[in-house]
């Protein structure tokens, strides 16, 4: 990673920054709004510092009593607390972020050992990727290649993916989510100079193309595999509305994984893919006119279902840097939605007001709606990609 997080955000080519320009024009507006919102996240985050016990990480917020729920460093999300903060930090240069970003570390340091989660992407790749960037401290090279090699030995070369879940009655279950958690293994082939990571992260990007999309490129969330064999044994949700439904996190998933596929391959097969789902995204005729999705495109009881703020956050992300990858119609197009995402995410519809909320910048996510979990709450991913998305259109839109 380059010396400055903040001005590069996360290995950006500068093919991107070249052709930003073609893409869509900076709105003023949304631009000091961007400033405000991560001066206010900022606040926000400092007294979430003041507010979470030292041995556990910030998850989201108990929907029947309005506690603070916490987690375990095992627990999927225990990696976007210290990565936000390592973002703020970049952000404020307070020196208060950046400690309290390695007071966190300590806690999920021990999780680059963990076989049992393909999400180490998320757990280790955010807080480390982002600490090593910022400080250079080379000790951080190593947590993440240890991460590489646990996340690499849940592939299995005859089903040609990383295998998602060790519970529940599934055979061999890969989830869209997955896809987010390449960029560990990406990164790793570059740092070592050792193929075989950036090849599995490859292999299971192709076959999630292959078995995962519909005709319309949406993404089932679950594809459940025959692991002596490699054949699909069924294609299933597990958050979403229905198996045939398009959970809309899920769909934001897809589009930053095979968006970040062709930043680090520049393989132009990821490219079309994550346009096809941005499109798909963007044509949906239920996604609602403020851009902030239903927490299933296919939900009932639409129009008055829950929306998910986390996909949007996502959605975002991925668009603003898809926008810099395609023709200047397209471009522009992704741009715009994105700006569109963002300027409803920094309204009061779905910002918190300082000192509420428990201290987490968005309101109004859902993890698993299906099993009465996580519904119209904060989450501590939602305000990741969220600040991630701020600094991207900070950066980019000069």
């Amino acid at each position: 990673m380059k010396k400055n997080l903040f001005f590069t955000v996360l290995l950006l080519p500068v093919l991107i920054l070249q052709t930003y320009a073609q893409s869509g024009k900076a709105d003023k507006a949304l631009l000091a709004k961007a400033d405000a919102t991560l001066q206010f996240a900022a606040r926000q985050y400092k007294l979430m510092m003041t507010h979470v016990p030292d041995s556990v990480l910030p998850r989201t917020t108990d929907s029947k009593d309005g506690s603070l729920m916490t987690s375990n460093s095992g627990w999927w999300t225990s990696g976007f607390y210290p990565g936000t903060t390592w973002y703020l930090y970049e952000y404020t240069k307070d020196p208060a972020f950046k400690a309290e970003a390695l007071k966190r570390m300590e806690l999920v340091k021990k999780e680059q050992f963990n076989t049992h989660t393909h999400d180490l992407g998320f757990m280790m790749y955010c807080p480390f990727g982002n600490a090593l960037s910022i400080t250079k401290d080379t000790a951080y090279k190593s947590i993440l290649l240890t991460s590489a090699r646990s996340l690499s030995s849940r592939f299995n070369p005859t089903v040609g993916c990383i295998k998602s879940w060790d519970h529940g009655s599934w055979k061999f279950p890969v989830i869209i989510d997955n896809m987010m958690n390449l960029e560990l293994l990406n990164w790793a082939t570059r740092e070592s100079g050792d193929p075989q990571f950036a090849k599995i992260a490859r292999i299971h990007a192709n076959t999630t193309i292959k078995n995962h999309f519909r005709p319309d490129y949406s993404s089932y969330h679950v594809v459940d595999y025959d692991p002596a064999t490699g054949a699909v044994h069924e294609r299933k949700t597990h958050q979403g509305a229905a198996d045939s439904s398009a959970w809309s996190r899920g769909q934001a998933w897809g589009l930053y994984g095979y968006t970040m596929m062709y930043r680090d391959t520049k393989d132009k097969t990821y490219l079309e893919q994550a346009r096809h789902i941005a499109n798909y995204i963007l044509n949906n005729p239920k996604m609602p006119a403020d851009g902030v999705p239903y927490w299933d495109y296919d939900a009932p009881g639409i129009p008055n279902a829950p929306r998910d703020v986390s996909a949007a956050a996502v959605a975002a992300s991925a668009l603003l840097e898809l926008s810099g990858y395609t023709n200047k119609a397209d471009g522009k197009r992704y741009w715009n939605a994105a700006e569109k995402m963002l300027n409803s995410l920094c309204s009061p519809a779905y910002l918190a007001k300082e000192g509420e909320n428990n201290d987490f910048i968005l309101m109004h996510s859902v993890g698993s709606l299906p099993h009465k979990s996580e519904v119209d709450v904060p989450l501590t991913y939602a305000d990741y990609y969220f600040v991630e998305a701020l600094l991207r259109y900070k950066q980019w839109a000069k």
